[in-house]
């Protein structure tokens, strides 16, 4: 399955009070994954950021498998993250500059995932510093085909959130293709694409945005490769 999906958390923007009451977040988290947040490796990372942090990969999964069955609702609870990995030496750090691209995560410390859904497993890479979180998906443990970016921008109100993130996106993917006139679509079921001279190309994009940071991730297909 091609596919990609990512989501992003502004720490600054959540009600932690809120977040911290069972009402809330036992709509997130399974009994389980309540468990997990007991283990001693995640003592560095405060409830509530651990709950956001839930929220986006499942939230990630969610997008990556709506690409392949529109019709999909999304159910936190139903999402099950079985495993949950922090990097050795794990250190909570600022977002540093303006913004952050890669291909896979290679020396990054990010924070390796499994969730299921169903019959589907998952696999996930969440990173998480002092004012974000933002997490990606895959079908694959395998991350290298996957091109992200995570960018803070001027303002936080829904248009401008709306605007960035769609040029974020297609000035990575003009630098990667080399093809003018690139622009963001979506699919009557709401699934977005990215057009090249009315045509839809062959590239999996997820988008995100929350306070005042976007993100995106996509996965191009071998014929674009090429």
């Amino acid at each position: 399955m091609t596919s990609a999906g990512n989501d992003i958390v502004s720490l600054n923007a959540i009600n932690i009070t809120r977040t911290k009451h069972y009402r809330f977040y036992s709509k997130i988290l399974s009994p389980t994954e309540k468990a997990l947040y007991n283990q001693a490796a995640f003592a560095a990372i405060p409830f509530e950021n651990f709950v956001w942090l839930l929220w986006s990969i499942k939230e990630s999964a969610y997008k990556y498998l709506k690409r392949n069955n529109p019709d999909l609702v999304f159910t936190p609870v139903k999402f099950i993250l079985t495993d949950l990995l922090i990097p050795s030496r794990y250190i909570l750090a600022n977002f540093e500059g303006i913004q952050m691209e890669g291909a896979g995560f290679g020396n990054i410390p990010a924070l390796k995932g499994v969730v299921t859904f169903g019959i589907h497993t998952l696999y996930s890479e969440s990173l998480l510093y002092r004012e974000l979180i933002v997490s990606f998906v895959n079908g694959d443990e395998n991350f290298e085909n996957i091109c992200w970016g995570v960018k803070l921008i001027g303002a936080n109100d829904a248009s401008c959130q709306s605007i960035e993130v769609r040029k974020f996106l297609i000035d990575r993917l003009h630098h990667i293709l080399h093809l003018d006139g690139l622009v963001t679509g979506k699919t009557p079921g709401g699934i977005p694409v990215v057009l090249n001279e009315g045509e839809e190309l062959a590239v999996a994009i997820s988008l995100s945005h929350h306070g005042w940071f976007v993100g995106y991730s996509f996965q191009l297909s071998e014929s674009l490769k090429r």
